[in-house]
């Protein structure tokens, strides 16, 4: 990626001109494209979905996958959707005033799923599940009427080793969000194209782009939230050994089902040894 070309789109006007930053930029580019290509997420003529929830994640999503689209790289329709679920004092023109000025076709849909959630989750109880599950559905529909083919997410490395430990300490499993899924229904793909990208890149890119960033006062209003709490200790690992996560997500793209303990995915019960041939049971004779 030359650094002399800036300011390819709006979505970069203003961008530092500093070494770091330009580092940073490549980094962020060439993880996403690995990403696309590795999980076969491109589909020639193909339209996406771009949720946009005005956070960090999602305007990194957003301006990379723009940044892939001018390169001659990402062959495809893309369209930003944000949905608005009605959450108290949420600035609901933020983010159609930023997408009319960087030109970027959008749709903004106002679903009150906020009520819903306040209504149906018992005191005490995380929201989270119930809101992704309403977020998720609504945006399935959106997609649709659009003629997408996929709904791409925001979400990054660190997200993924999140809740791979979430399943792990609290669900008895091994599993995570995967890059690339196909619906129930079996009519979208839902993409992660920042699966290989740090969270802590997705903060600098869009603090450093002046980004209007808005908070998610829903869920993160709650204290002790397992996610949470993973978080704290993903950081800690990563403070007394810096390269820990990555080492860690590494470990996700080289899976051996033979060395763990499913049977579903390895056939133990069919093991056998090899048979020994009758010249390795002779007893050497002597000349």
């Amino acid at each position: 990626m030359p650094d002399e070309l800036d300011d390819i789109h709006p979505l970069f006007h203003g961008a530092p001109s500093t070494t770091e930053f330009k580092k940073l930029r490549k980094r962020i580019v060439r993880n996403t494209r690995e990403a696309i290509e590795q999980y076969g997420m491109i589909e020639r003529g193909a339209k996406w979905l771009v949720c946009l929830s005005g956070g960090k994640d999602s305007y990194t999503l957003l301006a990379v996958l723009y940044e892939l689209k001018w390169r001659g790289l990402l062959p495809v329709e893309l369209i930003a959707c944000n949905l608005d679920q009605g959450q108290p004092n949420f600035p609901a023109t933020v983010l159609p005033a930023f997408l009319e000025k960087m030109g970027v076709p959008h749709r903004i849909e106002y679903q009150d799923t906020y009520s819903i959630v306040m209504d149906k989750v018992p005191a005490g109880r995380t929201f989270c599940a119930l809101c992704s599950r309403l977020r998720r559905g609504n945006l399935y529909r959106i997609a649709r009427e659009e003629g997408c083919s996929a709904v791409v997410l925001g979400h990054h490395r660190d997200d993924i080793l999140e809740t791979l430990f979430m399943n792990l300490f609290h669900g008895g499993r091994l599993a995570t969000m995967p890059p690339k899924l196909v619906n129930e229904e079996g009519d979208l793909f839902l993409y992660r194209p920042l699966a290989h990208v740090a969270e802590v890149d997705c903060e600098k890119f869009a603090t450093a782009m002046n980004y209007p960033i808005i908070p998610c006062d829903l869920c993160g209003s709650q204290d002790g939230l397992q996610r949470q709490q993973v978080k704290q200790i993903l950081d800690g690992w990563e403070k007394n050994a810096p390269g820990r996560r990555q080492v860690m997500f590494k470990a996700l793209t080289n899976i051996r089902p033979s060395h763990m303990l499913d049977p579903k995915l390895f056939d133990f019960a069919g093991l056998e040894l090899s048979e020994k041939s009758e010249e390795s049971t002779d007893i050497p004779r002597l000349r």
